[in-house]
């Protein structure tokens, strides 16, 4: 059987083509648009209406390439963005008409444990572990083994929406944007309580896939050469505070990062900062894989 997804993010569209092989998971194509969806939210927290029409208009492309394909089973979803939007109904409204199907709003703890049952599965170094997924809206935490997640949650606080909130010119400017992330995890810590730590730590996202780029000084198109590599807090410090020194035009021209995050990742990385030094990280496995590959996991192997 092959099957698609699309992914609505707060920073970007995604698309995920697999099929199932007997017992193979196989991964056939990859898509993705910069469409920054949560920029497009206003104070009182709609989504503009050209915000909406880009974003229908790459899940429109995307469903088409899909079907070119040969899916027999297509699905859409949205997350972050989409959850806080006021205006949500226009925008699945347009969503639907641009793909041909309804498509649907995770909540933060469904999107949390597809995160972790896309990464984990694409690196075992042990069964009990934990997954840090940094998107552009909101930060998913998960801990677990296999099929099991024992702690699952979402946080207010992505790259996109603390960049709109806390500016960062120089390094110096890391500290706030870092405590401000620490603040967040702590007042959802207690909430939730408190989590048994893993030894073991995935991280998925565009901030992850950076950091490996930036370590190995690899360009961020080189995606299976990133994938399982390993970077330190320190090694994490040492990048953020790089980027952050460096003006915006100079960050573009940079190989191992992708142009349309450079104006965000320093925030990303105050992110992971904040949660490696709660929970004691002291490194972290980067995983191409994250709540895409779980969504067609769940749907084509369960």
């Amino acid at each position: 059987m092959r099957a698609a997804v699309i992914g609505i993010g707060s920073n970007s569209v995604r698309s995920l083509v697999a099929q199932k092989n007997g017992d193979v998971f196989e991964r056939l194509y990859r898509g993705r648009e910069g469409t920054r969806l949560f920029a497009g939210l206003d104070s009182r927290g709609m989504l503009k209406e050209e915000s909406i029409a880009k974003t229908a208009e790459a899940v429109r492309r995307m469903a088409a390439e899909a079907r070119e394909r040969d899916v027999e089973d297509l699905s859409v979803f949205a997350t972050s963005a989409a959850r806080d939007a006021a205006n949500g109904e226009a925008f699945l409204k347009a969503v639907e008409e641009a793909a041909g199907i309804p498509p649907v709003i995770l909540s933060g703890e469904e999107e949390a444990r597809l995160s972790f049952f896309g990464a984990s599965r694409a690196v075992k170094d042990e069964c009990y572990c934990g997954v840090i997924d940094i998107g552009g809206g909101s930060t998913e935490i998960v801990t677990g083994c296999g099929e099991e997640v024992e702690t699952a949650f979402s946080c207010q606080m992505g790259a996109v929406r603390l960049f709109r909130e806390i500016p960062i010119a120089r390094k110096e400017d890391m500290e706030p944007v870092t405590a401000a992330a620490a603040g967040i995890l702590e007042r959802k810590l207690e909430e939730t309580g408190e989590v048994r730590l893993p030894e073991t730590w995935i991280g998925t996202g565009g901030t992850f896939t950076t950091l490996a780029a930036m370590v190995k000084g690899i360009p961020w198109t080189a995606r299976t050469h990133m994938h399982g590599t390993r970077v330190s807090r320190e090694e994490i410090r040492q990048v953020g505070e790089k980027l952050a020194g460096m003006p915006l035009e100079e960050r573009i021209r940079l190989p191992g990062l992708q142009p349309g995050r450079a104006d965000i990742v320093v925030h990303g990385i105050c992110i992971l900062l904040a949660v490696t030094e709660r929970f004691g990280i002291g490194s972290i496995t980067v995983s191409e894989w994250g709540n895409m590959d779980g969504y067609l996991w769940k749907k084509l192997m369960c």
